[in-house]
């Protein structure tokens, strides 16, 4: 917002002048080329991040199985909890990717970038309509700064880009609109505000922006010419404005201890805020993806110094008004559109810090503009050499920026990477020792425990860190240890779905049964749409005997698995197979073995379902093809041996019935069946040492007693003989 060749001029954006077809052919390729430049530099400076994994909760973000309809897509617009935030612009963008390109994280990662360019394009427009000298340095250096990473990088933040685009188009719709009093112009410009709105609340911000842009312009702002036009804009803003802080309240969890700050500590973390963000943005050193939390106390004097240091930054711009307004004009636009994120509004991210580099992707433009207009201004006064000046400038300010950049985005590789990366740079991150914990849990344990227990030590009240590190002991056996912290964890966080649903796993791995279903049934209470809670409580249902309402969750739990899960359709089969709807269970056995052709559990099922219809050959290929595809299954040749004696193939029954044998030795009921196929066959010698195995296996069971008897007797009657 400095060497603006219009400041002077009153109700207009730009001096008239006749642009012939030459001159407009030229314009537009130079359009084009500054396009084309800032989409390679940002693809080029990003490319670390262009095959990244989800990183902490993209996840969350991206559309989960139970909204990959058109019935999901209807919820995301029109139910607040259907998605991570009410953002259903950029959720309902979520949707089309997934449909189009399935969960490749590069189409996501490509789509940000793009976006992210095309609005520095938008920005470099806007500026040329506004005569800022070197828009097209502004441009570079908003594509290239490494402050903008954890917005385009992290595929979360399409919230970011994808509003950041709308932001700006609307904003260059309406400089239209107040240059030429075109109300087509002006709906446009509402309605792209309404787009920005419903890809992030932070756009409510543009009124203000517009009202700085236009005071910088005229040095007075007119009711009737600025105020009341924007008054729509000013509305609808306000009124997303509350419905986010709403939602962040009461479905996001932006509530509780971390968030019960007073007032005058709210304007000390926004007076340092304020600082720090401007730091950062002048020399973007030390970046971190979550930074260290403020210790805030309205009693400590020297936090003071921050609100008090700004206040006197705008006093001595505002007594310098008269001389030049750009300074003022960037630090205004600069601190309202940071406003939402200045620490009087609760967002959720404050809970482990009071800033993220990616709340001022829109604020740094005012000075990221100022301070290229500067350097375009004072590059101006020396026109035989500017061209230079122009390529120096440039050279020297994006080069290092874009290595940067390309540094700061290889860390969202992966989450490990990430987490790593953080704790390196801010030890004391607790959110980052308990994700960095949980991506170990399988794969090194006694790892994933130092990190889990280290983010206990410094946050004891931290619900993730209890159910993780409960998890943890739930796998190593240590049971009530794990009850205990997966209870911490609820006590903690009442609606934390996660949680109750691991408690309701210890709870039924400790034969308390009720209590665990009491749990599960909660966690899809708190979560609809969660399918492991579905899952368990169709299987603790089963056991216990609640059959038909063990269909009805597993059947819910395949409506919101994945397409391609065959796993769930299976469990919904043997669910349906101890009820009398054995044609059904068929037919989804058959529907998981298309999708997982290579299942051992869905063949075995199958066989046993096709035997209860009478189909005793289909079920032995069934059953032959399960022991093929489990060979270390005992229960697959055990079955496999039963059917084959119920079809009088002894010999084959023998076989199946060995092999269980060999891998549960110690099961009784293996012994017992070898020496009723091997009785059958005459080979009672043999027969006599099985049923004599199983009735030592299972003193308590007569069957074998009983077959045993049996044998003694007819060898006996044979010696009389």
């Amino acid at each position: 917002m400095s060497g603006a060749r219009s400041a002077k001029v009153r109700g207009t954006n730009r001096t008239a002048r006749t642009e012939t077809p030459g001159r407009v052919a030229a314009g537009a390729t130079a359009w084009g080329c500054l396009l084309f430049v800032l989409v390679v530099t940002a693809l080029t400076a990003y490319h670390p991040a262009w095959h990244g994994a989800p990183v902490w909760d993209d996840e969350a973000h991206l559309t989960h199985a139970g909204l990959r309809s058109v019935e999901g897509l209807r919820r995301i617009w029109f139910d607040l909890g259907a998605t991570q935030q009410y953002y259903p612009l950029v959720h309902s963008t979520f949707w089309v990717v997934q449909k189009a390109w399935g969960d490749d994280p590069l189409a996501y990662h490509l789509l940000n970038i793009v976006l992210h360019a095309l609005s520095a394009f938008l920005l470099a427009v806007i500026l040329r309509r506004l005569a800022v000298r070197w828009y097209w340095l502004a441009a570079l250096i908003f594509a290239l700064h490494p402050v903008h990473v954890e917005s385009v990088a992290w595929m979360t933040e399409l919230k970011n880009v994808l509003s950041g685009v709308l932001y700006l188009a609307a904003a260059l719709a309406y400089l239209r609109f107040d240059a030429e009093r075109d109300r087509r112009l002006y709906f446009v410009s509402l309605a792209l505000f309404v787009l920005a709105l419903l890809s992030k609340t932070v756009t409510a911000t543009l009124p203000a922006a517009l009202l700085v842009v236009f005071w910088w312009q005229r040095g007075s702002l007119s009711f009737r010419r600025d105020l009341l036009p924007l008054s729509p804009f000013v509305a609808v803003g306000a009124a997303a404005a509350v419905l986010t802080a709403w939602v962040e309240r009461t479905v996001v969890g932006a509530h509780g201890g971390s968030f019960e700050l007073s007032w005058v500590e709210r304007g000390l973390v926004a007076g340092r805020a304020f600082w720090f963000y401007l730091s950062k943005l002048l020399w973007p050193s030390g970046l971190v993806f979550i930074y260290p939390r403020w210790e805030v106390s309205a009693a400590v004097p020297w936090p003071y110094l921050y609100p008090i240091g700004a206040a006197a930054l705008f006093a001595m711009l505002w007594l310098a008004r008269r001389r030049t307004r750009a300074p003022l004009a960037a630090a205004l636009f600069f601190a309202g559109t940071l406003f939402p994120a200045l620490g009087f509004i609760n967002v959720f991210p404050f809970r482990y810090s009071f800033v993220a580099d990616h709340f001022q992707y829109l604020a740094s433009i005012g000075v990221i503009a100022f301070v290229s207009g500067s350097l375009g201004h004072l590059a101006g006064r020396s026109a035989d050499r500017r061209h230079v000046h122009a390529a120096v400038v440039t050279l020297a300010v994006c080069v290092p920026l874009a290595v940067l950049t390309w540094h700061q985005s290889s860390q969202f590789v992966d989450a490990e990477t990430l987490f790593r990366r953080t704790i390196e740079r801010n030890p004391s991150c607790w959110m980052a020792h308990n994700n960095l914990g949980f991506l170990k849990l399988d794969v090194a344990p006694e790892e994933a425990r130092l990190h889990i227990e280290e983010a206990l030590r410094l946050f004891p009240d931290y619900p993730e860190a209890h159910n993780n590190l409960g998890c943890l002991l739930q796998r190593s056996g240590q049971l009530e240890e794990a009850i205990r912290h997966h209870r911490e964890a609820v006590r903690l966080m009442p609606d934390f779905p996660l949680a109750r649903n691991n408690l309701g796993a210890a709870l039924e791995l400790a034969g308390r049964t009720g209590e665990a279903i009491e749990h599960y049934r909660e966690a899809i209470r708190l979560h609809p749409d969660f399918v492991l809670a579905h899952v368990n409580l169709g299987s603790v249902l089963l056991q216990s005997g609640s059959t038909d309402e063990a269909v009805v969750v597993f059947q819910q739990a395949v409506r919101l698995a994945p397409p391609g899960d065959g796993e769930n359709r299976r469990k919904l089969a043997d669910a349906l197979a101890r009820t009398d709807r054995v044609e059904e269970a068929v037919t989804e056995y058959r529907e998981a073995l298309r999708l997982e052709p290579t299942s051992g559990e869905a063949r075995l099922g199958l066989g046993m379902a096709l035997e209860r219809m009478g189909k005793l050959e289909d079920a032995l290929l069934e059953c032959s093809e399960a022991a093929r595809l489990a060979p270390g299954s005992a229960l697959a040749w055990r079955e496999l041996g039963n059917m084959s004696y119920r079809a009088s193939r002894f010999e084959q029954a023998v076989g199946a019935y060995r092999e269980a044998v060999r891998l549960e030795p110690g099961s009784g009921e293996a012994h017992n069946n070898l020496g009723a196929a091997l009785e059958r066959l005459g080979r009672l010698d043999e027969a006599e040492r099985e049923y004599g195995e199983a009735a030592r296996l299972e003193p308590g069971s007569a069957s074998p007693r009983t077959n045993l008897a049996r044998v003694l007797a007819r060898r006996g009657s044979r010696v009389r003989r």
